[in-house]
């Protein structure tokens, strides 16, 4: 499906657009365009792939600008057939503090994407979401439910057999920027506790791998307009935290600090009101768009009393990872064996 084809993914410098690169890299992709306003990243993300990756470099191009403004979008998008939309505000507290800040980004920005690629008959985009969008109780979280309403209302808006537009929704991904692993790992080093907000508390994993698998699955299965959910497992981050000491073969002391701005106790990835319509397909759910129109009258006649028998999925009632689960899956990192690597060199 990519063969040939010019992908644009925006918020490219972050933890998912490195992780789609190493993805698309060696296919036969004709090029690869990395979005965002960061000129430092950029630079040091070109040298890395022109130092590693020489004879692949050349599908590399990067465009500084930023979803805020359209126009940058537009200059970006000239014949791009494939857009994975990552750039995001995502760490809970700053929203919290700054919740314009979100709106512009989350909401707006994806509003500018998603517009400019309708105008620039991009063939299909995949929008990037979080299980905080389900039953948000903070401003991040509000901030994606509400870019999640956005996608799916302009997906009403055009024909998907010229630009069809997708969600995807997945949990915490394990060592991605900002997250609580490489903190632990930071404390470890410094001889310091490890900071817990909660030992209760339960969150989705998953590797980076397996959120651009759920993207690439959606790419090739989802409907405009659909929100594709992956099933994943989670852990209490009692249990993290203390894989995390048992692979690094640590005593530290684990400090609770309690829950941060804007924190839940558990995350949602399907929500009880998106069972009523969602497709289980094994490894994910599908959630289509609500096809109504605001003409309900007619639905008052004829009535739809059909309601599918899932229930909502969440970091509680999913599978739940015990310490040597939790450390197997922390093992198949890069990241994570690069790092015990180091601390036993250390040692």
């Amino acid at each position: 499906m990519f063969r040939g084809k010019t992908l644009l993914i925006t918020g490219g410098t972050g933890s998912f657009g490195n992780a789609v690169l190493n993805r698309f890299l060696k296919t036969d992709i004709q090029e690869i365009r990395i979005f965002s306003r960061d000129e430092l990243k950029q630079d040091d993300m070109r040298h890395f792939y022109q130092k590693e990756y020489p004879e692949y470099s050349d599908k590399l191009k990067f465009y500084i600008g930023d979803v805020r403004d359209i126009q940058s979008v537009r200059n970006a998008m000239h014949e791009v057939d494939y857009i994975f939309h990552a750039a995001a505000l995502k760490q809970v507290p700053s929203c919290e503090f700054f919740p314009v800040e979100a709106v512009k980004t989350n909401v707006l920005g994806t509003e500018n994407v998603l517009s400019a690629a309708i105008e620039m008959g991009v063939k299909k985009v995949i929008c990037l979401s979080t299980d905080k969008a389900a039953y948000p109780v903070n401003a991040m979280g509000t901030s994606k439910a509400m870019m999640e309403k956005v996608i799916v209302a302009k997906a009403r808006t055009v024909a998907p057999e010229k630009t069809a537009i997708c969600c995807t929704r997945y949990g915490n991904v394990m060592c991605s920027r900002g997250s609580v692993i490489p903190l632990f790992i930071n404390q470890l080093k410094d001889g310091k506790p490890l900071t817990i907000t909660e030992p209760s508390m339960t969150r989705f994993i998953m590797s980076l791998e397996e959120a651009v698998e759920l993207v690439v699955f959606a790419f090739r299965n989802a409907e405009s307009g659909d929100i594709m959910v992956q099933k994943a497992p989670a852990c209490t981050i009692e249990i993290l935290a203390q894989a995390v000491k048992e692979l690094f073969h640590s005593e530290c002391e684990m400090k609770v600090i309690g829950i941060r701005h804007g924190e839940k106790m558990y995350e949602t990835l399907l929500t009880n009101e998106e069972c009523a319509h969602a497709v289980d397909l094994g490894d994910f759910y599908r959630v289509p768009a609500d096809k109504r129109d605001l003409n309900y009258d007619k639905y008052f006649k004829h009535g739809d009393t059909g309601r599918n028998l899932l229930t909502e999925f969440n970091s509680n009632n999913t599978e739940l990872l015990t310490v040597e689960q939790v450390k197997q899956k922390l093992l198949s990192l890069d990241y994570i064996r690069s790092e015990l690597m180091k601390w036993e060199e250390r040692a």
